[in-house]
């Protein structure tokens, strides 16, 4: 009797440690899930016609994808969209594509972007200073750093005032539809729990985007390899 009483309590013991790896387990999925939907939204995108001007891609230092935004998600308690940011590694951000670091996109004016059906975001960094200030620290959109929604179209001049002195380009595709969206008043910030459960518990955006010892997991390849494909230089 005794003993089946000693087994019995170390089950309870054992039963939450059992839960909270399931529960890892399952956020882990969702990390990887999210990275695979972001390549696939990103390879659909690079495929259309009347995509994103290539100057714009050739010049950009970093890319963030954000898949599946539901309006939900902001009037329901989440607040926030979630995705990932991929940067060319290397000084000055001139290298090939690095790992993908994940982040959340938040605030009201998001959800009046979004319709009824997901949203996907893209939004496309352009110097070092939109870039760097991303890797550590919450950034109000339009406000710590400018953005505008970009233009489209293979050979669209994107040589105009106004995305020349933007740090960040934005576009949006729902229902097939692409195009540029303005997401000034939204925040984007790096997601640290879910780097943790991609990368251990001592990455974070910084580390993973600049230093060479981070692999991009199997799910997030095809992001990487499609900017790669796309555009594997920068252009001054």
């Amino acid at each position: 009797m005794k003993r089946m009483t000693a087994i019995f309590a170390g089950a309870l013991m054992l039963a939450p440690l059992s839960l909270a790896g399931n529960a890892a387990d399952e956020n882990a999925k969702d990390e990887n899930n999210r990275l695979q939907n972001a390549g696939t939204v990103m390879q659909e995108i690079l495929d259309i016609p009347d995509d994103i001007p290539q100057d714009l891609l050739d010049k950009a230092r970093c890319v963030v994808v954000l898949p599946s935004v539901l309006k939900a998600a902001f009037v329901v308690g989440g607040s926030y969209g979630r995705g990932t940011m991929v940067c060319r590694t290397g000084k000055n951000f001139t290298g090939p594509w690095g790992a993908p670091a994940m982040y959340a996109l938040e605030g009201g004016s998001v959800g009046f972007q979004i319709g009824a059906e997901a949203t996907d975001f893209v939004i496309l960094v352009m110097n070092n200073r939109g870039a760097e200030s991303l890797l550590h620290s919450k950034v109000k959109l339009g406000g710590d750093a400018s953005i505008a929604a970009g233009p489209k179209g293979r050979t669209a001049s994107a040589d105009t005032d106004a995305y020349m002195r933007a740090e960040m380009l934005s576009y949006s595709r729902a229902r097939g539809v692409f195009a540029g969206v303005s997401l000034e008043g939204s925040t984007l910030r790096p997601d640290n729990d879910a780097n943790h459960r991609l990368y251990g518990p001592d990455a974070t955006a910084a580390l993973i985007i600049t230093e060479p010892k981070y692999e991009s997991p199997e799910s997030g390849r095809v992001l990487v390899h499609r900017l790669q494909k796309a555009t594997p230089e920068r252009k001054m």
